[in-house]
């Protein structure tokens, strides 16, 4: 299908990042421009949209109203949808000599559907991890006191389940990034056309998309590990209260046993 955008010099690319979750399975096969990503048409002009089942879809040469009705026709499509979305927009010049990234913007020689599949694969993973850091940088202000405390007064005054389930949000964020998002893995765009690899390399470098996921693991490891740590600390906690009141118990049980047996002496 020939694309209406082929002959624009410029465009822009806006992603958006809408829910933890696209349902992409109602699009019908033969209304798609490609399926790998998930690639439509949505407007006149011939604006086109990319979906990514982890919530994001990516919009070029796509304006504000036609945008708007396209995203209203998603809703009901996303898994809790966010009140405020996170946005990243690219300008793309087109007509150029060299196909890259130069200061802030894409340069192509000629838009083809696959170059835009490939900007849209690293605009989506920009979005996802600058959601994810977001929520990690905040779990690192909530578990920081806690650790301090420990280090300063030797306990912890958070429970085992606040802490367990700090683990758990970290645990989901890794799980979404890998198993959702892949970002460390290449567009499968990029089978079919390895010559479009260049493009992709200076998309990654960009966005530094590998050392932020670098950083971003390490982050999550450390607040997980930090979490189970300090659970099991309260746990210890926990069980020495628990060993204390055993033993309460059985002096308890021992003194009543005296008063019965002095009771029955003084008989």
């Amino acid at each position: 299908m020939e694309l209406q955008l082929k002959n624009r010099q410029d465009l822009k690319a806006r992603a958006l990042l809408l829910g933890d979750r696209l349902d992409l399975k109602l699009f019908k096969i033969a209304d798609c421009l490609a399926t790998t990503p998930l690639t439509l048409e949505v407007d006149a002009a011939g604006g086109i949209a990319v979906l990514f089942r982890y919530g994001v879809v990516v919009l070029f040469g796509v304006k504000s109203v036609d945008e708007m009705r396209f995203i209203e026709t998603l809703k009901p499509l996303l898994t809790n949808a966010y009140q405020i979305p996170e946005i990243e927009e690219l300008e793309i010049h087109c007509g150029r000599n060299s196909i890259g990234v130069q200061s802030g913007a894409v340069s192509l020689d000629e838009v083809t559907l696959e170059k835009l599949q490939v900007i849209a694969d690293a605009l989506s993973k920009n979005l996802v991890l600058t959601l994810y850091e977001k929520k990690v940088a905040s779990e690192f202000d909530k578990i920081e006191p806690l650790a301090q405390e420990l280090a300063t007064h030797g306990k912890v005054s958070a429970d085992s389940r606040k802490l367990l389930s700090k683990i758990g949000s970290m645990l989901l964020i890794e799980h979404r990034m890998v198993g959702r998002a892949e970002i460390g893995d290449k567009p499968e765009t990029l089978w079919n056309f390895p010559q479009l690899e260049g493009l992709y390399a200076s998309l990654e470098d960009e966005f530094e998309l590998k050392e932020r996921q670098s950083a971003l693991d390490r982050k999550l490891g450390l607040i997980s590990d930090t979490a189970q740590t300090l659970a099991d600390v309260w746990d210890n906690k926990q069980l020495h209260k628990l060993e204390w009141y055993v033993i309460g118990l059985i002096i308890f049980e021992i003194v009543i046993s005296l008063f019965e047996l002095g009771d029955k002496f003084l008989r």
